[in-house]
């Protein structure tokens, strides 16, 4: 990381969830919304997309940060090294975008033999390399195949995912991911594919919008008709980089076999009965993502399939094998997942510095936001949903601009929405003396702004009640 600042907290203050405060800059300045530009993305591996989305050679898309545009595009058969490339969207002769983004910036999509800049013709090849220049005789022999190709942008996959890096050297991007990689890894997201995808340009910054989705702290008072079917205390755990959260218990002795996932058993005197309200309820207000139609199906036979003497851990355990075989008689199969790994998988992780993920054995919930422009008091919000499908079954889905409202989002997310930008507004308050993380529940949080001021060189995370010591870099 470049611009490591001293006066940072460690890891260890975040494992011992020792209380944090931090300011407002990260999201309110201007300065530090131009600073990014710099010290943030271009130095870090970033969730571009998904390979379902150039299925074929020739196919492409544009991924827009700050002012950089990329492009993604398919140059030969296969998902390895050889079949992607990414470029700047830039012709090299005089700087027009080869392809022209939605207002918003947002996602192009598209199929070409080659990219063609729309003033003077310049044209390359998927590989980058410039095949046409009009009167190229004209400079007597200056230009060189160094100085007319396009730029080009490091790319990897993981997880069906694209990502994009724009160093020139740097990290793997298995070494970025880590023990998020490795984690989520055993949940094949690859195999899933696109059942939803929404965006919208949203009145808070980036950060203030990611971060509504980084705890469920906030379901209590937030989601709080959700209550009746369940409790939302939760956890948090910083890997470096990432962090993950997920379902908690207050007291030792509540433990139950139920694990953190989303899936998991309402409360109530008959398990049987609380847990199909509890999934029906998440699942037909999250916009139905968060589960699956055989998910809640098979939730629904439970009190029919099973004894009211039933215990907790019975009834997740015939809900899990029960949607697991219905699933299989239709052509999804589950993939294997050691107890350990589903138990250190949670319920949700952040990918830093802008990618969330709620994953399930056959679905993911997830989250993206970007800088709207230059402006830090908006985003591109984007949220979609995957599934895994029987071959040849998913859904055709596009980006969609929807307002954010109940009726294009849900009611879940439409809650969401109602603080996200009052947040923003009530940072700006000369009464807001910094955040006040919680350290257990909100440590995803904590983590994020830790990493942010490595590579920002301010804004760090002080312990509460200590004085920030000077710095050079404020």
């Amino acid at each position: 990381m470049a611009n490591p600042q001293t006066d940072n907290i460690s890891t260890r203050i975040v494992d011992e969830e020792i209380a944090v405060t931090y300011g407002t800059e990260a999201f309110l300045s201007a300065d530090y919304a131009a600073a990014e530009k710099e010290r943030l993305w271009p130095r870090v591996w970033q969730m571009a997309g998904r390979l379902e989305d150039i299925p074929a050679i020739g196919d492409f898309f544009t991924y827009d940060i700050a002012d950089d545009s990329i492009i993604v595009v398919r140059a030969g058969p296969g998902d390895g090294p050889d079949a992607l490339r990414a470029f700047h969207n830039v012709c090299a002769h005089r700087g027009r975008t080869l392809i022209d983004t939605p207002e918003g910036g947002h996602s192009a999509r598209g199929n070409a033999r080659n990219f063609m800049c729309a003033f003077h013709g310049w044209t390359y090849n998927l590989e980058g390399r410039n095949t046409y220049i009009l009167d190229a005789d004209d400079w007597h022999g200056a230009l060189t195949p160094e100085c007319t190709s396009l730029t080009p942008v490091r790319v990897g996959t993981w997880g069906g995912y694209v990502y994009i890096d724009m160093r020139e050297e740097g990290e793997s991007l298995e070494t970025f991911l880590g023990d998020a990689g490795r984690i989520l890894g055993h949940f094949e997201i690859d195999r899933m594919r696109y059942k939803w995808r929404q965006w919208c340009i949203y009145p808070a910054n980036w950060k203030t919008s990611l971060e509504a989705f980084m705890e469920p702290y906030h379901t209590t008072a937030t989601h709080n008709q959700l209550t009746a079917f369940a409790e939302f205390y939760a956890y948090s755990k910083q890997y470096g980089l990432h962090a993950v959260s997920g379902f908690d218990q207050r007291q030792q002795g509540e433990q139950t076999s139920q694990g953190g996932s989303v899936s998991r058993a309402g409360k109530g005197d008959d398990p049987r009965v609380s847990t199909y309200e509890l999934a029906r309820e998440n699942y037909t207000t999250i916009n139905h993502a968060a589960s699956t139609d055989t998910l809640i199906d098979a939730a629904a036979r439970l009190k029919d399939e099973l004894p009211e003497t039933a215990t907790v851990g019975e009834v997740m355990a015939h809900w899990m094998a029960s949607a697991r075989a219905d699933d299989a008689a239709r052509g999804v199969i589950w993939p294997e997942i050691p107890p350990a790994v589903m138990a250190e998988a949670g319920l949700a992780w952040s990918l830093f510095p802008n990618q969330n993920i709620l994953q399930g054995v056959t679905f993911v919930l997830g989250y993206r936001t970007r800088p709207y422009g230059n402006d830090p008091d908006r985003c591109i919000f984007e949220a979609y949903a995957l599934e895994r499908y029987p071959e040849g079954a998913a859904p055709e889905t596009e980006w969609v601009y929807a307002e954010p409202t109940a009726d294009n989002w849900g009611l879940v997310l439409a809650q969401d929405f109602s603080n996200m930008k009052w947040v923003h507004k009530g940072m700006k308050s000369r009464g807001f003396k910094g955040a006040l993380p919680n350290p257990h529940q909100e440590q995803k949080i904590i983590n994020a702004h830790r990493n942010l001021a490595e590579y920002m060189g301010r804004g760090a995370p002080r312990v509460l009640g200590r004085t920030p010591e000077p710095s050079s870099r404020r």
